[in-house]
């Protein structure tokens, strides 16, 4: 009866220490197990994070290709508009040069047709100037022929005169001398 007790006793304690290893051993399963899920977990959360690292980098760089592209482009459009001020300017200075000459040439021109003008009128002067000379001239002549034809007149008149008066005189005096004819006439 005793060893019957015993080996009950025996087989328990064999079947508790069983149990118990059994028990041991699902909890070491167990925690091999939450140990595997957490190292997925991290894992999980290491992919993720470098995902997201990837992501922001990614984006980063998008960002920054675009802020490059943006600062070329309106460098570009900086230089363009640079180059269009200054082409412009060019023109608007060309123009000015452009309208210079001429008015120049204008002028020019002006001047030179007023002295062409008043080269004719000193000219137009001149000829009048020595039209009026001739003109005087000729009128100082006649008036000096007349003067001289006058003179010429009154001396022949003058000669006449005392020819007539000569005539006169002796006729004058041959009719006062004492001649035959005469004294028969007295």
């Amino acid at each position: 009866m005793i060893t019957v007790a015993s080996e009950e006793k025996r087989k328990e304690k064999r079947g508790k220490r069983k149990e118990k290893r059994e028990r041991e051993e699902k909890r070491r399963e167990e925690k091999r197990r939450e140990e595997k899920r957490r190292e997925r977990k991290r894992k999980e959360r290491k992919e993720k994070k470098k995902k997201r690292k990837e992501k922001k980098e990614k984006e980063k760089k998008r960002k920054e290709k675009k802020r490059k592209e943006k600062k070329r482009k309106e460098k570009k459009r900086k230089e363009k508009k640079r180059k269009e001020k200054k082409r412009k300017k060019r023109k608007e200075r060309k123009k000015r040069k452009e309208k210079k000459r001429k008015e120049e040439e204008k002028e020019r021109e002006e001047k030179r047709r007023e002295e062409k003008r008043r080269e004719k009128r000193e000219e137009r002067r001149e000829k009048r100037e020595e039209r009026r000379e001739k003109k005087e001239k000729k009128r100082k002549k006649r008036k000096e022929k007349k003067r001289k034809e006058k003179k010429r007149k009154e001396k022949k008149e003058k000669k006449r005169k005392e020819k007539k008066k000569e005539e006169k005189r002796r006729n004058f005096l041959r009719s006062s001398s004492p001649t035959p004819c005469s004294s028969r006439v007295s």
